[in-house]
Order: C-alpha cells, then structure tokens, then sequence
C-alpha cells in the first residue's frame, strides 16, 4: 500500500521545520546556502513521484503572488528592524545611489534584453526589467547587516540590506507601467498622466507616510504607553502584527504596501533603539520568513521538477547569465562611481544584487492583473535567472563575507 500522501506532507513539513532551525548554524561559515539545500529538496520531493501535486505558477498564479507577497513583507520588517544606522540623506548615500541610479539603470538594461534579445513584446520585457531589478529581501539574507546592535552593520552589508528594503516598493511603478502599456499597445497622454500621479507620485508619499505613522504609533506603544506598553510582554509576534497592520493600511489607502512595511520598521527601530525588545521582533520575524522563505523554495524546486523551466533555449539562458552577471553588476558599480566607497566594495556591492522571490511577486501580480500572452516563456527565464542567482550568490556569499571581515579587521589593526 503506498504511503498516505498527507502522512509525507507532514513528515516533509516537520524536515523543513527542523532544518529552520539547524541549517543556518550548520552553514554558518561554509559555501552553501539554505536556500539551495531548499531548491534540491524540492526536486527530489517532487520529482521522485511520490506526490502527485505539482507547483506550477502559472496553474496556482493566485496561491503564487499571496504566498511571495506575505514572505516578502514579513521579510522587509526583519530587514528594518536590523539597521543601527540612522535615516538620513548623508547616511545613506550609498542606498540613494543605489536606488536613483543602479535599479533604473538595471530596469533598462533588463528590459533592453528581454525586448531585442528574447523577443518580447514591449509590455512583457518592461515587466521583465521591473521584475528582475530589484535585489530581494529575502534570499539576500546571507549578505545582509546582523541583528539589531550586533555591529555587524559594513557599507557593503548596510547597502544591500537598504537597498533591498526599500527598492521593492520602488520598482512597483515600473510593474504598473508594464500593465498600462499590456492594456494598450499605445497608452494615450491620459494613461501615462494617470501611472505618474498615482502609481508613482501617490503610491509612494502614501507608502512612506502610512508606513511612517504606523511606526511612530507601535513605537509609542511598544515604549511609551503608561502602564501598557508593549515592549513589557517581550513578545516578538508583535512583528507579525505590526507587519501586516502597515502592508494593509497602505493598500487600502493604494499606496505601496512593500514601502510602507520598511519604513515602519525604521520608524519603530528609532524608538528607543537600544532597547532588547528590537531583538525579539527581529528574531521572531526572522524564523517566520526563514520558514516561509523555505516552503516557497521547496515549491520551486517542485516546479523546475515539473517542467517549469523546459521552454527554455540557448538564447534565453545567455540572456538569464547577462541579467544576472552584466547588467545588476555594471549598474551598481557604476551608480556608485566618484563615492568614498572603496573598489572592493563597490564590486560586492554591484556583485550581490540577489535575484529571488520578490521577483516571482512582481511577475505573479502583473500576470494576474493584465494579458500579457504566453508566459511560459517569462516564468521560465526569471526562474533559471532566480535559480543561477541561488546558486552563484549561494555558493559565494559567504566566503565573500567572510572576506570583507578578515579585511576590515586588518585595516583596523593597522590604524591602531
């Protein structure tokens, strides 16, 4: 009798569970990432004829945008919360370069490729630019600054995590853009008028300010409500709460959701920054992505099992390593041209943009809110780019980290 379909769901659940847990300490200094080992589950699950479900995003494109939408904004939160350093134009000099000049310049390049290189209409390689260009919150995790206080926060760690944080919300008006021009093929001046005031003017002010008040008021709860403030029960599930209160109020107000969970987190943190309850909603978050971030992983794997990626050809996965390999890296190295950040930096800064499941959202929203043809072909591409991008930044992350640090304290040592 084979074994009851459920009973393996629960058994792979509690595997997946565990290795929340232990992987990242098993891992820590070595070349491989939990993100991979989720991808190979995934494909040997699902590819050993066991289950006969089958992951496909375009089958399940519903199930697909809301399950990387909430592991995305959960994501976002924890990245928030991790930053010491506090908001300011000179501060962040690198993550304003990195936004005004890198993604545009990424968005371009991407969608020139996904136009003149694969053949895409205009709409679909706008949305390929838009999809790929930002660096996820998600995967990036490897690269990103260490808890709240740990001091584990370098200009090259400090720039991709505020580089990711923010830069989702940032490449929504260039998602919306594609749905205009996939709704006609030459939007008239009352279209575009209408994308730059709301999708791009109001969206964002309403992202940031939602995101900023509802910061501010956790703040005053979490730390200055008389008798009942949050920060006393040492929970980190308020998190989750605080999370999901700024993502909703900012999309039923239609502004950007994915903004507006950043900069609450920003907000919060700049309450009584040294405080240890940061570190509770931090961790809490973070075991809540890490474990989300794995179900989507091993459901990709599934879905490379099924077939996700076979329409595609020799010209599609040279596009795929120039995506991943030119275009992201030549952006950020040149968008940070003429700065104080040294060379080294700069080049693993440009080269750690990690492509990943906020890409697979940006793709799943603009499928299901617009025609855009066929596309096998879009889904297969920007899942080979995501897999090379598990693989390659995976295998490399680490001992690059690890890098930097050896560096930085031999320059210490000499300046003592």
């Amino acid at each position: 009798m084979s074994p009851d379909p459920y009973v393996l769901f629960l058994a792979g659940l509690g595997a997946v569970v565990l290795l929340v847990a232990w992987v990242p300490l098993a891992l820590k200094r070595a070349p491989l990432s939990l993100a991979i080992l989720c991808v190979l589950i995934g494909l040997a699950l699902f590819g050993s004829g066991l289950l006969a479900f089958r992951p496909d995003p375009r089958t399940y494109d519903t199930i697909t945008e809301r399950l990387c939408e909430l592991v995305v904004i959960i994501s976002l939160m924890g990245a928030g919360l991790k930053l010491d350093r506090p908001f300011g134009w000179k501060a962040w000099r690198t993550t304003w370069r990195l936004l005004a000049i890198a993604m545009p310049l990424t968005i371009a390049a991407v969608a020139a490729l996904g136009h003149y290189g694969l053949g895409f209409p205009l709409a679909m390689a706008l949305l390929f630019g838009a999809a790929l260009a930002p660096t996820d919150p998600v995967l990036a995790s490897d690269v990103q600054v260490g808890p709240p206080q740990s001091g584990e926060e370098d200009e090259v760690r400090f720039g991709l995590t505020s580089e990711a944080g923010l830069n989702d919300g940032l490449a929504f008006p260039f998602v919306m853009l594609a749905i205009v021009f996939a709704q006609g093929a030459q939007p008239e001046a009352g279209d575009l008028l209408r994308w730059l005031a709301v999708d791009v003017a109001w969206r964002i002010v309403c992202g940031v300010a939602v995101g900023w008040l509802v910061g501010r008021a956790l703040g005053w709860l979490a730390f200055g409500a008389p008798h009942v403030k949050l920060s006393h029960t040492g929970d980190g599930l308020v998190a989750i709460g605080a999370t999901l209160l700024a993502y909703a109020v900012t999309e039923v107000l239609h502004g950007y959701g994915f903004l507006a969970v950043f900069i609450a987190a920003l907000a919060l943190r700049r309450r009584e920054p040294g405080h240890e309850f940061h570190t509770a909603l931090h961790d809490f978050a973070e075991q809540i992505e890490r474990l989300l971030m794995m179900l989507v992983l091993v459901l990709f794997g599934g879905a490379i099992a099924g077939g996700m990626l076979a329409p595609l050809t020799w010209r599609d996965a040279g596009v795929a390593v120039l995506v991943l390999l030119v275009a992201r890296p030549l952006a950020g190295w040149l968008s940070l041209a003429g700065t104080s950040v040294p060379g080294r930096d700069r080049g693993m800064i440009a080269f750690l943009g990690i492509r990943g499941i906020g890409s697979f959202y940006y793709l799943a929203y603009a499928l299901n809110h617009a025609t855009f043809g066929d596309s096998a072909r879009i889904w297969a591409v920007t899942g080979l780019i995501v897999l090379l991008s598990i693989l390659i930044h995976g295998v490399t992350a680490t001992p690059l980290m690890l890098w930097i640090d050896a560096k930085s304290r031999a320059i210490g040592s000499r300046q003592r």
